[in-house]
This record gives structure tokens, C-alpha cells and sequence, in this order.
């Protein structure tokens, strides 16, 4: 991989939190009633801290996540859910996009947001990106979550989502069910990544999805397959980290994450880990010495001028997978947040390869963080209460 540059940062979502928390702090008054509606009445109980309890028996691990619970909002130093998918309009044109919200809650109890938008045009070789920040005195519970910020909606209970969303000419409702149990990550969903700190993190790795997307006042069906990950912890507040991340769908009906998180300082890995399900929905949890991620080559941002890796070789051991990762487009970087200082990259890719003496294709998503340089943000701070 490419060096990292040489200016030390947070990680991205670390600093959204940042931004947002700075947003609220800059308020005049009050926030009034929130705007952003998390749970119906009656109020659920108080949120879960770092280290939920869980519910079941005296051999149930308190650390570890808990669903469908772990499904709403935590006291945690950041949040975010998180989807990516691979849409087919009904005249056969495919689209891309990946779609989160950030979180936390201050001291205050108010609840800053952050939602990011990524959306590709692949015929028209069309990549846009929008944000929307929010702040109010929402209520937190468990087992869902139903974040509304003007006219983008992400809620969810873990047996389906509905995702609101647009920018430029295109406006997208979608419905997203999972066809496969959430996988916890590490085996209890806990990911202890050191100096780096804590996350609790599970993948709904394959949501059947459908809706309908209009384009240029057209009304269009589109269906396709997305991704939906749930993180939440003190991951990046303590050390300076960047990541290489990928999530695949592959046509065998199997799936595969890998994550490699380094210290931007010096590019040395922090952890490297994965899962791999199978399509029957066997889990494979995978270690440093079972993942090769190795770029074919490079991409310069025209933005800023950051080097980002692009093209990658990814061998996995158990099971054997050889694969290569090819990026759909090569400008898919989110380089204009006003919120964000830190740019990253974050695109669809094609897979195609062999496991086990079998062809394989597939596609999936990678982010990059950590690459570029830290620019100035320009945060336009949100009315109170919205």
C-alpha cells in the first residue's frame, strides 16, 4: 500500500462526531423538542453503555452484542449504521451507493448526527456525495432506530429497513431485508483493537432490496442487494488510525469483510481481521495470517491530491479464496464535507477469482481512510433542534 501522509488524524468518523459535537456546543439556545424522532411512546428504556448486559443466563457474556437490542442507539463515545448496496433500475442501468449516519450523545443530552450519502451513476461514470448534520434532544432505546433529517430516512429493527435518501437528480426509496442471521464479528461481536481502542460491531450481510428511484422526474423500480454494518465503541478516539475495508457479495451466495487498521503515522498495522460466511450462513472468523490485501496499483486525487491505493489482489486461507478487486470507477472520493476534515475514498468494486478450483465473481464495496491530508472544514451549523 501507498505510505500514509505524514499529518496525524483521527479517523473519519471520530472526527464527524468532533464536528458535530462542536456544532451543538456553538448553539445559542436551548435545544428545543427533538426533530429527529428515535422511538415511538412509550420511552424505551435508558440506552446501553459500552459494555451492554446482556439478558440471558448467568453464562451469557456481558460484553458482547445483544440482538435485537444492539439495533438502537448507544452511550457510546460514536455510532454509526451504516448500509452499502448494487442497484438494477428496470431498464437494466446499475447503480451504487453507501449511505450512514454518525451519532452520539453529549452530556447534555443532545444527540448530534451526521448523515453521508455516496451515490454512483455507473453507465453515466456519475459519483456524487451529500451530507445532512442534525442535532436535537432525541431519545435513545433498543431494538430499533428511525433517524429522519429533512427528507432522508434510515430506520430498522433488524427483520427490515427502510432508507430514504437523494442528491442531484435522484431521489431513492428502499426497502432492505436481510436473508441471513447478523454475523458478529470475532465471535461476540466485540473487536478489541488495542491501542486503537474498542468497537462492538455486527454485519447484516446480505438485505434483498427494492424500491423505486426517481431520476429527472421519472419514476424507475429498482432491486438489488445491500449491506448493512452497526458499529459503536471508543474505536480511533485513542490512537490516530487509518483503515482498509471491504465487504463482497459473492455470486455463490457467500459473503466476506476484511478490515486492516493501521496507524496513519507510520502505515504499521494495528489489526488486521475478517469474517467470511458461507451460504448456508456459516461463519469463518479470519486472522492476520489468513488475509493478503495487496494493491495493483494507484489512484491520485484531482481534489487534493491524495494517493490512494486502487486495484487489489485479495487472497483469503479458509477458505481458500483468490480474488481481485477491480474499482468500477476510480473517482469515488468523499473530498467535499464541510464537516469531515479528512477526505476518504469509498466506491463499488467487481470481483472475480477462484475458490477451491471454482470460478467465482461477485461485487462489493471498499473504503479508504487515512490517506489524504486533514483539510479545512466549513461546518454550516444546523437551526437548534433540527
Amino acid at each position: 500500500m501507498p505510505s500514509a501522509k505524514n499529518a496525524r488524524c483521527l479517523p473519519v468518523f471520530a472526527l464527524a462526531l468532533i464536528f458535530l459535537v462542536s456544532c451543538a456546543s456553538l448553539a445559542d439556545t436551548p435545544a428545543p423538542a427533538a426533530t429527529v424522532t428515535l422511538f415511538s411512546t412509550p420511552p424505551p428504556p435508558p440506552p446501553p453503555t459500552l459494555a451492554p448486559t446482556p439478558s440471558g443466563g448467568p453464562e451469557a457474556s456481558p460484553r458482547q452484542v445483544m440482538l435485537p437490542r444492539d439495533e438502537g442507539a448507544h452511550a457510546t463515545p460514536f455510532e454509526w449504521w451504516y448500509f452499502n448496496g448494487h442497484l438494477t433500475d428496470d431498464t437494466g442501468r446499475e447503480y451504487s451507493y453507501f449511505f450512514v449516519t454518525f451519532e452520539i450523545t453529549t452530556p447534555e443530552g443532545l444527540t448530534p448526527r451526521l448523515l453521508q450519502l455516496g451515490w454512483a451513476d455507473h453507465q453515466a461514470g456519475l459519483y456524487l456525495t451529500e451530507e445532512l448534520p442534525s442535532f436535537s434532544s432525541g431519545i435513545a432505546g433498543m431494538g430499533r432506530f428511525d433517524i429522519q433529517v429533512s427528507d432522508w430516512r434510515m430506520r430498522g429493527d433488524g427483520t427490515s429497513y427502510d432508507l430514504s435518501f437523494g442528491t442531484g437528480d435522484y431521489a431513492l426509496e428502499l426497502e432492505a431485508i436481510p436473508t441471513k442471521p447478523a454475523v458478529l464479528h470475532q465471535g461476540t461481536g466485540l473487536v478489541d483493537m488495542g491501542r486503537a481502542g474498542e468497537s462492538y460491531y455486527y454485519t447484516r450481510s446480505r438485505l434483498e432490496t427494492t424500491g423505486v428511484m426517481t431520476v429527472g422526474g421519472e419514476e424507475r423500480r429498482v432491486t438489488g442487494s445491500s449491506w448493512m454494518d452497526r458499529q459503536w465503541g471508543d474505536f480511533g478516539t485513542k490512537a490516530p488510525v487509518g483503515w482498509d475495508w471491504v465487504s463482497l457479495q459473492l455470486a455463490d451466495g457467500s459473503e466476506l469483510m476484511v478490515s486492516l487498521v493501521w496507524d496513519v503515522d507510520d502505515h504499521e498495522p494495528i489489526i488486521t481481521y475478517g469474517t467470511h460466511i458461507a451460504a448456508d450462513a456459516t461463519v469463518t472468523h479470519l486472522t492476520e495470517a489468513q488475509i493478503n490485501l495487496t494493491a495493483t496499483g494507484n489512484w491520485i486525487s484531482p481534489n487534493n491530491g491524495a494517493e490512494y491505493p486502487m486495484g487489489w489482489n485479495l487472497s483469503v486461507a479458509d477458505p481458500p479464496l483468490s480474488l481481485r478487486l477491480d474499482p468500477v470507477q476510480k473517482n469515488a472520493e468523499f473530498a467535499g464535507s464541510d464537516y469531515i476534515p479528512v477526505p476518504y475514498w469509498e466506491g463499488a468494486v467487481t470481483v472475480e477469482g477462484s475458490g477451491g478450483g471454482t470460478d467465482i465473481t461477485g461485487r462489493g464495496f471498499v473504503e479508504l481512510v487515512g490517506y489524504a491530508e486533514r483539510v479545512e472544514a466549513n461546518p454550516q451549523l444546523p437551526a437548534p433542534g433540527q
